[in-house]
């Protein structure tokens, strides 16, 4: 049987539908695929017509192969709206969350081999409760929080924070010996079982210039320890690099992944390398999970501005793996 993937719409309020449009457009890429849509039928309808895709849709209520070459498939997710673009925050809400809902029922029955979500804006669906981003939500919600990695993937070269969407003032306190040893175990476990390489992992210092190592940097107290230990396990890792110019020499080094303390430390080099030729993987969880490396693209709606580069890759990189 192909492989079925469920892409999640996302954020109403957003590039999605065009970004979702152009793929579509573009599906003999990936004919080993099989994918459809987790969304609200009508107001996708809508969003198509208003940015001048025609495109044929077929609202589903069971998931199998038949059609899902025809048609771009929905399954539908109900959502109150009045504009197409401008759904209100509370109706967002609800409907992103119900929308995850559905994917990862779908995953429990195994009924797709992995899921795909387009952006979503984070600060309108925090619900106060610690929550910081989609990785952290699907990680509590499949009981496996503090094991999960953010994984930003392009062949060539992927980063990782150790922290995720946190204030920088916050950092130095949510770094450790244990988070950073968990998570190296959890992206040299997924390159080793999914993708069947052994990496080798750079990981960078804290601060400035390794703050030269001073006896009570984080690096001589947190980093280093770390390191020796996750060395012990036979995990090919080196550091701590001097975070200005460890993506300077990666190459030279055959690094496969850098791995960050902060979420702008490795993401905004990497993004200056690579731009829209990127997944966001989510490691750690009982199923692969992915979504484009970019926003919502607030500024940039309804202007056939988007690149769907991103989501054309997420569909691609099930193509590679073994589920």
């Amino acid at each position: 049987m192909k492989k079925i993937v469920a892409i999640i719409s996302g954020d109403p309020n957003s590039i999605n539908s065009e970004i979702i449009a152009k793929t579509w457009r573009k599906k003999n890429n990936f004919k080993e695929i099989n994918f459809f849509i987790i969304g609200n039928f009508l107001l996708l309808k809508k969003q198509f017509s208003k940015i001048g895709y025609k495109i044929k849709l077929k609202e589903i209520n069971s998931i199998n192969t038949k059609g899902l070459k025809k048609n771009l498939c929905i399954y539908n997710v109900p959502l109150k709206f009045k504009r197409v673009f401008n759904v209100s925050t509370g109706n967002k809400k609800k409907y992103i969350k119900e929308s995850f809902k559905k994917g990862l029922n779908f995953i429990k029955k195994k009924k797709i081999i992995g899921l795909i979500n387009c952006a979503v804006n984070k600060k309108d669906i925090n619900s106060g409760n610690n929550f910081t981003g989609i990785t952290e939500l699907l990680s509590k919600k499949t009981g496996v929080s503090g094991k999960e990695a953010m994984l930003i993937f392009n062949k060539s070269l992927a980063v990782s924070p150790i922290t995720t969407h946190i204030k920088l003032s916050k950092v130095p306190k949510n770094i450790s010996k244990e988070k950073i040893i968990k998570k190296i175990i959890t992206i040299n476990n997924f390159y080793i079982k999914v993708l069947k390489i052994k990496p080798r992992i750079g990981v960078l210092g804290l601060n400035p210039h390794n703050n030269e190592l001073n006896n009570k940097s984080e690096e001589k107290k947190i980093i280093i320890p770390a390191l020796k230990i996750l060395k012990k396990r036979g995990i090919s890792v080196i550091g701590p690099l001097s975070p200005d110019t460890a993506f300077l020499d990666y190459k030279n080094k055959k690094l496969n992944i850098l791995v960050g303390m902060y979420h702008d430390q490795v993401l905004t080099p990497f993004k200056t390398i690579f731009k829209f030729n990127a997944i966001n993987i989510t490691l750690g969880l009982p199923f692969i999970r992915i979504s484009p490396d970019h926003g919502i693209g607030e500024k940039i709606i309804n202007k056939n501005l988007a690149n769907p580069k991103s989501l054309i890759e997420s569909i691609k990189f099930f193509k590679r793996i073994n589920v």
